[in-house]
């Protein structure tokens, strides 16, 4: 997917350092498993085919340690117990990555137990008094057939300190923590402390965000149904514009700060006339600006379907002042300022507006993932088993030319990926839309 810039564009340049994982160890005994071929730890994925061409400004080519089951492990298996916890808010193929982890660990190392956390890191918590799940293949064999986290999920900080406590009390080997950016910056946080105590604790990471903003992650799990289930409401707008003179359905998506679901539903169902994204800013009144475009679209075709991501049009609306328990900063309501702005511009202009407003946020994270993504959250599983029976902690699962790799959460965390509205892909929404480029906003 050729749909953001290239993830190191805004970021120094990469070393070898930067990209070298962390280890518990030397391995110490041999895998169970019986594959083809082992991983060796020196196979690397080069990181940004054209920024890093040796050719290229004489840049030295820098490499992702590629994912993969290895011969030597760390972990004795019999003798290992895994903790899985999810965090955050829900994403469809969180039990499709719960079921990968917990039957690759039983079948494939036959490890001493799989562990599941309960609500998030407050699982971990004493005074949160939430139980332990213990995982088998039989409790977990069907969990893929529905939406949501059979874990539950929570947000906000926890203690690091007990939350490493905890994991040295349970006698855990290593943690699958399956989040967002928050959720990562948690997970190297609990790192950093299990490394100071000099202990033989692995943190290994799943990037799960229905956002896709995520760095060195082509598509997060999750993406591809959300998109689907968005086409569904924008195919209801579409109809609801139809269905009266001078009709504008107004569909709102996820995306606080990356408009990659609106922009992917989008160019997949083609009755959408205007996508509003967070990173284009945009002028809502006056020649060139969105209000204007609308109106004539309205005029020249009597209907419209406008698409706008939650974080869309932020620079329109007053700051809230108030973070969420992730410490996320609460959005204003641009969709409502749009919406009454449209009804006073139209009235304005002597055009009988009739406007819906759909917006299917819920329904679009809360379903169970669709093949594409259930195939590739068992990848993500699998994955993040071996990573962490081999020793390697303080990663996340990613993915780089097509290629699974680990990548040190440090380098996760720097920012988040963003559609770049002077590339390819945004130029392909553009032309999928027919829309302009808006004026653009001016303070």
């Amino acid at each position: 997917m050729r749909n953001n810039k290239d993830a190191l564009s805004d970021m120094p340049p990469l070393t070898a350092a930067d990209t070298a994982v962390p280890t518990l160890g030397a391995p110490a005994c041999e895998s169970p498993k019986r594959v083809g071929a082992f991983v060796p730890d020196d196979a690397g994925v080069l990181v940004g085919i054209t920024r890093w061409s040796v050719t290229c400004d004489g840049a030295v080519p820098v490499f992702f340690e590629e994912a993969g089951p290895r011969e030597r492990l760390f972990f004795t298996p019999h003798k290992t117990k895994v903790a899985i916890v999810t965090c955050g808010g829900i994403c469809p193929g969180i039990n499709d990555v719960i079921r990968s982890i917990v039957m690759e660990a039983h079948h494939q190392y036959g490890v001493a137990a799989t562990l599941g956390i309960r609500y998030g890191l407050r699982g971990f918590i004493p005074s949160c008094r939430h139980d332990v799940l213990e995982f088998s293949p039989d409790n977990v064999a069907e969990i893929h057939e529905f939406g949501g986290t059979i874990l539950g999920s929570s947000r906000g900080p926890q203690p690091v300190d007990e939350i490493v406590d905890a994991m040295e009390r349970m006698g855990i080997g290593f943690c699958v923590c399956i989040g967002g950016v928050g959720t990562l910056r948690a997970a190297s946080a609990i790192q950093a402390e299990i490394a100071s105590r000099g202990l033989a604790i692995g943190i290994v990471c799943i990037p799960k965000t229905v956002d896709n903003d995520i760095h060195f992650v082509s598509r997060t799990f999750g993406f591809s149904t959300a998109v689907q289930q968005a086409t569904e409401a924008i195919a209801c707008a579409h109809v609801e514009a139809l269905g009266a003179p001078y009709g504008v359905g107004l569909v709102k998506l996820m995306g606080r700060q990356s408009g990659f679901i609106a922009a992917e539903a989008s160019m997949g169902l083609k009755h959408v006339n205007m996508v509003l994204v967070p990173e284009e800013p945009f002028a809502l009144e006056g020649e060139g600006g969105v209000l204007d475009v609308l109106e004539k679209r309205l005029r020249s075709r009597g209907h419209a379907v406008v698409v706008a991501a939650e974080g869309a049009g932020q620079h329109l609306v007053p700051e809230t002042g108030r973070t969420d328990p992730s410490g996320n900063p609460v959005l204003g309501d641009f969709c409502g300022l749009f919406a009454a702005a449209v009804k006073r511009h139209c009235k304005a202009k002597g055009l009988p507006l009739t406007l819906k407003v759909i917006d299917p946020s819920y329904i679009v994270r809360a379903v169970a993932a669709n093949t594409a993504d259930a195939v590739y959250c068992g990848f993500l599983g699998r994955l993040a088993v071996h990573a962490g029976m081999a020793g390697k902690t303080g990663i996340m699962i990613g993915s780089v030319n097509d290629r699974y790799v680990h990548v040190p959460l440090p380098l996760v965390t720097r920012e988040r990926k963003r559609i770049d509205t002077g590339s390819d892909y945004w130029q392909a929404v553009l032309d999928s839309t027919g829309q302009p480029r808006f004026t653009a906003f001016t303070s």
